[in-house]
This record gives structure tokens, C-alpha cells and sequence, in this order.
């Protein structure tokens, strides 16, 4: 990023620092993809908040970010395994805020399952939570009972924008690996498990691409929404994987199972657009199975008579490329901080809110007068 790119985007996030500003800080966790351009809104976040500590998501990590933003913030190790269990999830907390009312940044529903008793035991208060991916809105969701308010920004109209480019990203990314072991997608039927914002996405550009897509989505809702658009919808899924040269996996959960794999074609990709953990049950895959990396980020599974590849590890294929959507990430990280300035008003009931669209609209004016240039 250019040093007046830095300007510009340092200038915006504090103009909208300014116009949510909370009467009282409180503590704040960030977790984050830390990419080269997110030192601009962890200084937004620290503006706003008391922040304690960014936890950046391990596949996802820009040394020059983190080195950048470890100047002046702690930054902290993030596993899954850290806020699976109270007592670490606790300890961990305490260490670092102990009596003090905090809120939690999250991408992915990290602090879920931890969240009733982080709430009842932890020596401070628990101002809520601030949510951005569908992944992690559905985790909240699926809790029996909200200890504190959750304000997700994952079904934001300014999200829309950003789970567009990066069904974008996804493909392009795809592409590129394929193309790096003398592969393409043309004469490949592509199979995308997952018709969301995402998945619909990815479906529509490949087939701009003049690529077959047959889609599989466990909602009929959305089953009927693919079909309307004119693609391809599998009734089973077993036969739709037996017939796919290319699996994109878009459902933000186990899209494929240990038992599925077996049913790829041979010489099939398979890539994701989240974690591998999030997406794929790699470890029920038959242990018969060899792994020999073949490329830079293709991975060859084999065994007697069959193999396919995956790509990236199963994680994100995006991030292989930056992951980059431009300036229309900077839509939902403000709308992240208008949330805060929500939270710490403390008048907000346990349950799942969202950003207001007044907010939102603000949101938008602001951005155009500094990237609509």
C-alpha cells in the first residue's frame, strides 16, 4: 500500500472512529485476518476501545502486519482450543482483563462456546459481542440462550459487497493453482456445495467462465434460487460429486464428510473458502490415503486406484493471493465499529442486533468521500 493509500485509509477510519465514538471505552479482543492493509483498522479498533490484545487467525497472518501492529498492541497466539473450554477460555481473560467490562471482536464464533460461562464467572462484565462472518452468526445462533447482546454484521447489506468479490477471489485463486500444475477449469464440471452469498458467487463466475456448475445446497430455499438462475441443481450429492472434476466448498460448515472423499473422481480438486477444520473432515478420511505435496499449494490424497487434489491445505484458497476486495473490506470494518460504539451504551438486551441502517447509510456517505475518487 502506497504511503498516501495509508493516508487516505488512516484519515477514513478515523473519521469514523470520531462519529461512533463511545462516551466510555471499554477492553477490547480483536480476532482478525491480519493482511497488509488491517493495520489501519486496529488503530481504529485501539481509538475506540482499551485494546487488550488482537488474536489474528493463524492461516492468515502478514508478518509485516503483525510486526506492524505489535509496536503498539499485544498480539496473542488464537487456536480454537483457547475459548473451547471455560477455564481457558477464562484464564486467559482474566489475564489480561481481569475486572474490567470488555467486548469481544470475533470472525468465526471463537468465543462461542465459552460465552456462558465467560459471562457468569469472569471478574469483569461482559459488554457483548461483535460478530462478522455468516460462520460465526450461525454459532451464536445455535447457543440455546444469549448470555449478552451479539451484534453480527455478517448479513449487512455492506457485507453483500465484500462476499461477492471474495466468491471472486475464490475462483481466481482456484484457477490459478490449477493452472500451476498445467490444469484449467474448461472441460472440468465444477460442483459448488453451498448456494450463500458466497457459493452464489462463485457458481455465477465460473459459469461466466463458460464452465458446467451443478450446485447442492442442503436448503431448498436456496435449491430453488440456484435453479431459477439457471444452474444445475443436484438432488444427491453422491452422484454430484462422482460427476465433479471441481469441488468448491462455500457452507461456512463440513461440507465434506471422511466418507465422501471416496466418491470423487480421480484427478478432482477440492478447495474451500474457509478453514479446513470449518469445512472439511480430513481427519476421517480412511487412513489408506497418502499425502505428497505436488506444488506449491496442491496436496495429491492417493490411495490404490484413486487420488484427487486439495488445494491450499483445505483452507481458504483465497488467502494463497492475499485475499484482497479492495476498499469494500473497509464497508464492514466500520460498520465493526459502529457496533462497538453500540455495545458500550449498555442498553442493548441479550439476543443477536444489528447495526442500524441509519448507521449503515452514514457508513456508506463516508466511505464514497474517500474511495468514490
Amino acid at each position: 500500500m502506497e504511503i498516501f493509500e495509508r493516508a487516505r485509509l488512516d484519515a477514513y477510519f478515523t473519521k469514523v472512529a470520531t462519529d461512533f465514538a463511545p462516551d466510555e471505552k471499554v477492553v477490547a479482543f480483536l480476532v482478525t485476518h491480519l493482511l497488509p492493509e488491517r493495520p489501519s483498522f486496529v488503530r481504529a479498533v485501539a481509538a475506540m476501545t482499551a485494546l487488550k490484545a488482537v488474536l489474528p487467525k493463524p492461516k492468515s497472518i502478514d508478518a509485516a502486519a503483525r510486526r506492524e501492529v505489535e509496536h503498539t498492541t499485544a498480539v496473542d497466539t488464537l487456536t480454537r482450543e483457547l475459548f473451547t473450554t471455560p477455564d481457558t477460555a477464562l484464564d486467559y481473560l482474566e489475564s489480561r482483563a481481569a475486572g474490567e467490562t470488555a467486548c469481544l471482536l470475533d470472525v468465526g464464533g471463537y468465543f462461542a462456546p465459552a460465552l456462558k460461562a465467560v459471562h457468569s464467572r469472569f471478574t469483569g462484565c461482559l459488554a457483548g459481542v461483535v460478530e462478522d462472518t455468516e460462520n460465526g452468526h450461525r454459532r451464536y445462533e445455535d447457543l440455546d440462550k444469549l448470555p449478552c447482546p451479539v451484534i453480527s454484521v455478517a448479513r449487512s447489506p455492506l457485507k453483500d459487497l465484500e462476499d461477492f468479490l471474495v466468491g471472486q477471489s475464490v475462483v481466481f485463486s482456484t484457477e490459478a493453482v490449477m493452472r500451476g500444475r498445467g490444469d484449467i477449469l474448461h472441460g472440468r464440471p465444477a460442483l459448488v456445495i453451498g448456494f450463500g452469498k458466497l457459493g452464489s458467487s462463485i457458481a455465477r463466475l465460473l459459469h461466466a467462465k463458460g464452465v458446467q456448475v451443478t450446485v447442492f445446497d442442503i436448503d431448498p430455499v436456496r435449491r430453488t434460487q440456484a435453479l431459477s438462475q439457471g444452474f444445475n441443481v443436484a438432488r444427491d450429492r453422491e452422484a454430484a460429486l462422482t460427476g465433479a472434476g471441481l469441488v468448491l466448498c462455500a457452507t461456512g460448515a463440513v461440507s465434506l464428510r471422511g466418507e465422501d472423499f471416496a466418491h470423487l473422481r480421480n484427478g478432482a480438486y477440492i478447495a474451500t473458502v474457509t478453514s479446513s477444520e470449518d469445512e472439511l473432515d480430513l481427519a476421517g478420511l480412511p487412513d489408506v490415503y497418502t499425502r505428497t505435496q505436488v506444488g506449491d499449494h496442491v496436496t495429491r490424497y492417493q490411495t490404490t486406484g484413486h487420488y484427487f487434489y486439495l488445494a491450499n491445505g483445505g483452507n481458504a484458497v483465497n488467502f494463497i493471493h492475499g485475499a484482497s476486495v479492495g476498499p469494500f473490506i473497509f464497508l464492514v470494518q466500520a460498520e465493526i465499529l459502529a457496533a462497538i460504539g453500540m455495545l458500550t451504551r449498555g442498553d442493548l438486551a441479550p439476543g443477536i442486533h444489528e447495526v442500524s441502517a441509519t448507521d449503515r447509510a452514514a457508513i456508506a456517505a463516508t466511505w464514497l468521500s474517500y474511495f468514490n475518487r
